[in-house]
């Protein structure tokens, strides 16, 4: 059975339904979406379990992406790269769907996208022989390399096979040999961000409204170009490890801030590029039957273009002086270019060109084909000519008859139609003439046709069904002749999506005032500014400073509600991933340590509208984490153990801290329990901040009311019962209140009664301070030996003064200047 369909590039082809896929679920809601990419995933069995294979191909755009990996029971590797992927449909073995047998991964992926058609397909099928013959056979010369990467990974080779056998019958056609990008994507190239911690730090998404533009993506997103923006949310979900490769980022975006004439340069060139991904999907393909020929002479008309702007931007990369831009500068002198724009030449006409608007595209294909080629061609072409005179020829006699202001208009639905548009004057007799039909009104717009009208349109689609077929029969003579050579187009994709992304990330700094990032082993950030609440409010919000070393990981963070500690929080992790994605960050100073793993656990707690976390939800999360964490993750939790009772909360707190406290991951963690600030007294490498506020009382009323400064300081909060304050805010009776304000007062003197601080502690706290410190230095420092020598006393009167508050004189030595 075969089903009509249409790509957005106008290509139409045949969707088979053959009878060894079963479908077994299927929604509109990914298509609809605008989702293309299929994605292939399987499982090794056995000893071999947790081993998985993944190969995926966006159909807009022809590079196959393998995957292969080692994944937890969780399964949280396969589900992250799948929601990065945003999939139209998964592929998976029929023994892992079968009924009453499905395996837990089957389990998780239908259970985590209800929304993506699903298809099982033979076991037999997942061949990793196959794979690698695919793969050679198809893969560009350029990436040849990636044979040596996956010859031994079995299993995503096996799903490369199945995916692109499926999509033979998708597409009802194969790729062209040597045509195709393959690339080979490890889990260790980039930082994991899960699809819950996305989705709290609104990378991609605004969780209030999906259709806003305040997420990290809408503050960065100032591309041209679709492969641009394809590129930056790419990056932004998955951020790079590589600090090379992260600098040589920054380098770029420095010199283009730095140089303007370059920036504009590149900023002009870049707009201009239609999607070359999408352009590349369509030429790489031979179809097994005759496809639309309009849309194939579309496709060269576009890939003329999209040549034709290749000088403007060789020339402006001329002017680049980083390693990245001059790279890009090499890359583009390859001579295929201009070989395949020759070729073409000497079919095309040289003034065709991509214009929007349906008729000036209708009339670039039209005259596409340079004239002398075929006879019939321009036999067919001046009868089209003749028929479109002939339609201006009666429009005009109607206007002089009736004496009213019509023009020839046209659509794609429609064809040729008349317009009028009256300004201030009446019709005769208060309607058109009768032989006027199909009348549209809107205000004093018109629009209708003519019998003798439709009857040319009739005739004009037929002569176009003509000069179509036979310009079609010219553009794939040329087509083959340039087929070998088209693949050079990967190169030119990747240079244009690259340099628009930086672009973009470029003109995000100009818009806002941002700081170039450093790499050390310490997350330090001086005055860092929340992005996306800086473009919500439209100036600048209130600065923080962020200090995290391997010395002091775990920050506790008190404060009252609605103080800013969730904005806080999210602030340093989305700094993290602009950092790490190599975009300039907003802070005064930002150092950074590069985390392989970012992990969120954001309640809504402050919010008495919308509160929706649960206590399992928390403790799904926070299990998650604990079984995944790294000691080089960035991990930020906010609240938890809040849906349980206090001492069950509280217990759950200190457990989950004393964990992440034996490892060295950075954690931020928000908490309202007080309780779990005496930590600091226990370990070393935890330390109390909080949210200041302010009291002020009015001379009126006598009423006490409080200011949030949403300023970061050191030290546990000293505010109590600011709970009881948000509860004042509802409509609680003031009775009540009171009530549990006494209660509240009672309780806290106890545990005060219990807080004791031992200056053993303490002294050992200052070493451990001091010594962290000193290493940190060593490592990282930058300083003359002057302000080296005044930093190295400044260490020294601090570690003194803590000695002396834990009752005990420092002994050092005397100093030497």
């Amino acid at each position: 059975k075969m089903s009509p369909s249409t790509d957005q590039f106008g290509t139409s082809f045949l969707i088979p339904i053959p009878l060894f896929f079963a479908a077994t679920t299927c929604s509109s809601a990914t298509a609809a979406s605008g989702a293309s990419v299929l994605v292939a995933v399987v499982e090794g069995r056995g000893l071999a379990r947790g081993e998985i294979g993944m190969a995926s191909l966006n159909l807009k755009c022809p590079e196959l992406v393998l995957s292969q990996f080692s994944d937890t029971g969780a399964y949280a590797k396969v589900i992250t790269k799948i929601h990065i992927m945003v999939p139209l449909e998964i592929l998976m073995p029929d023994t892992a769907s079968e009924k009453g047998k499905g395996t837990k991964l089957f389990s998780l992926i239908t259970e985590n996208f209800p929304g993506v058609a699903f298809t099982a397909i033979q076991r037999k099928y997942f061949n990793e022989r196959k794979g690698l013959e695919y793969i050679q056979q198809l893969c560009a010369p350029e990436y040849g390399t990636v044979l040596m990467e996956v010859q031994a990974k079995y299993y995503c080779l096996a799903a490369a096979a199945a995916l692109l056998k499926y999509l033979e019958f998708i597409q009802n056609s194969v790729y062209a040999g040597k045509s195709l990008k393959v690339s080979f994507r490890g889990s260790e190239q980039t930082a994991m961000i899960d699809s819950t911690s996305a989705a709290n730090l609104e990378l991609v998404v605004n969780n209030r409204d999906h259709r806003s533009g305040h997420t990290l993506l809408g503050v960065l997103n100032h591309t041209k170009t679709p492969g641009g923006a394809r590129r930056l949310r790419s990056n932004i979900l998955e951020p790079l490890v590589d600090v090379d490769t992260i600098n040589i980022r920054l380098d770029t975006i420095q010199e283009l801030l730095c140089d303007t004439e370059l920036f504009f340069d590149l900023k002009s060139a870049i707009a201009r590029f239609l999607d070359i991904d999408q352009l590349l999907s369509v030429l790489v393909q031979i179809p097994k039957q005759e496809t639309v020929a309009e849309a194939k002479i579309t496709h060269i008309i576009q890939l003329k273009h999209t040549l034709d702007l290749v000088p403007r931007l060789r020339m402006a990369l001329k002017n680049g002086n980083t390693a990245l831009l001059k790279a890009y500068s090499a890359s583009l002198e390859d001579n295929r270019f201009d070989m395949i724009l020759e070729q073409i030449k000497t079919v095309v006409n040289e003034d065709t060109t991509y214009l929007k608007g349906s008729l000036n595209l209708r009339t670039q294909k039209c005259y596409a084909v340079r004239p002398d080629i075929n006879e019939f061609l321009d036999i067919a072409r001046r009868a089209y000519t003749e028929i479109v005179d002939d339609i201006a020829g009666l429009v005009s006699q109607m206007m002089e008859k009736y004496s009213l202001p019509m023009r020839t208009s046209y659509s794609t639905a429609r064809g040729f139609f008349i317009q009028m548009k009256l300004e201030g004057g009446v019709l005769p007799e208060g309607k058109l003439p009768p032989e006027f039909i199909k009348v549209t009104k809107h205000k004093n717009n018109y629009g209708f046709t003519h019998a003798d009208l439709i009857k040319m349109n009739e005739r004009c689609d037929e002569a176009l069904r003509e000069i179509f077929h036979m310009s079609y029969v010219v553009i794939c003579q040329l087509l083959s002749t340039i087929h070998e050579h088209i693949h050079c187009l990967y190169k030119l994709s990747d240079a244009v999506s690259m340099l628009d992304m930086l672009l973009s990330l470029a003109n995000a700094c100009t818009v806002s005032d941002y700081v170039r990032p450093e790499f050390t082993d310490t997350l330090a950030i001086k005055q860092g500014r929340h992005p996306i609440l800086e473009k919500m409010v439209g100036q600048q919000p209130v600065s923080n400073n962020s200090f995290i070393s391997e010395g002091s990981n775990f920050v506790i963070i008190t404060g009252p509600n609605m103080s800013g500690k969730s904005t806080y929080l999210k602030q340093v992790a989305l700094c993290q991933v602009m950092a790490q994605i190599g975009s300039f960050v907003p802070a005064d100073y930002a150092s950074f340590r590069v985390a392989d793993q970012i992990f969120t656990r954001i309640g809504v707690d402050d919010d008495f509208e919308t509160n929706s976390s649960t206590f399992m939800l928390e403790m799904k999360e926070i299990s998650y984490i604990i079984h995944n964490v790294s000691d080089r993750s960035l991990i930020i939790i906010d609240e938890l153990g809040r849906g349980t009772s206090a001492e069950e909360g509280i217990g759950i707190c200190y457990s989950v801290c004393e964990f992440l406290l034996s490892r060295k991951a950075f954690t931020l963690f928000a908490t309202h329990f007080l309780e779990v600030c005496q930590l600091e007294s226990l370990y070393p490498n935890a330390e109390n901040q909080h949210m200041e506020v302010q009291h002020t009382r009015s001379g009126d009323t006598g009423g006490e009311s409080v200011v949030y400064t949403y300023l970061l300081n050191q030290g546990c909060s000293e505010e109590r019962h600011y709970g009881l304050r948000a509860a004042e805010m509802t409509a609680l009776p003031s009775n009540i209140i009171q009530e549990a304000k006494m209660i509240a007062s009672k309780v806290n003197q106890q545990l005060l009664a219990k807080h004791h601080s031992d200056p053993g502690e303490k002294r050992e706290r200052a070493v451990y301070k001091l010594a962290t410190r000193l290493l940190q230095t060593a490592r990282n420092s930058r300083l003359d030996c002057d302000s080296l020598r005044m930093y190295l006393k400044g260490l020294k009167k601090q570690y003194e003064a803590e000695m002396l508050a834990a009752g005990q004189p420092a002994s050092v030595e005397p100093e030497e200047e």
